[in-house]
């Protein structure tokens, strides 16, 4: 069993059922009808709101686990997605989606985050926005949720570098407290980002 399958293996959503706030935030900007993926999708909180918003939603995760209560989640709130199971590294698709949400995805270290980053701009269309949200390494001070390895967090720098071929529209670092489950509880130290794909 993966690391990820033991995490969501419970009889609760680990990480809530709830969307997140940086999400919910950016509600303006997700019009019904369009296309989204919601990468590292896990039991589906983001994908299932995304989906309630009227998009038609793609929730990609690696984890058997996770997906399986995603779509239980999915039914429990009345709304059609879909599926996919896939590490997000490897995955190719011909589609192409408006919107992005990469919502705490910091499994990869340096080595491999380009490689991650361009696979999210290469499912974006052209004008198409990826919602990215995660943690600063001040986080590892606070210790309510996320990565131990310090290399797998956020700096602003670091998100303008990644992004430097599209139009950013929002960039912010902020302490905010959440409540996301048992994984995600308590101040963290934050950045959004809201980029266009030109």
């Amino acid at each position: 069993m993966s690391v990820w399958d033991e995490r969501y293996s419970g009889d609760g959503y680990f990480y809530g059922t709830e969307p997140n706030a940086f999400l919910i935030s950016q509600q303006e900007l997700l019009k019904p009808g369009l296309r989204c993926l919601a990468v590292a999708d896990g039991e589906g909180r983001n994908g299932v709101w995304l989906a309630e918003q009227g998009l038609d939603v793609l929730s990609l995760d690696a984890s058997p686990v996770a997906q399986e209560k995603a779509k239980r989640l999915a039914q429990t709130r009345g709304v059609a997605m879909r599926f996919e199971q896939a590490d997000l590294l490897g995955w190719r698709s011909d589609e192409r989606f408006d919107v992005v949400a990469a919502i705490f995805i910091q499994f990869v270290g340096p080595e491999l985050r380009p490689v991650q980053f361009e696979n999210l701009k290469r499912h974006l269309k052209p004008g198409g926005l990826l919602l990215l949200h995660g943690y600063t390494p001040r986080q590892l001070e606070y210790k309510t949720g996320g990565p131990s390895q310090a290399e797998n967090l956020y700096s602003e720098a670091m998100l303008r570098e990644l992004c430097a071929d599209m139009d950013i529209l929002h960039l912010c670092e902020h302490d905010s407290i959440i409540r996301e489950g048992a994984g995600h509880s308590g101040m963290s130290a934050l950045i959004d980002v809201v980029a266009k794909r030109r």
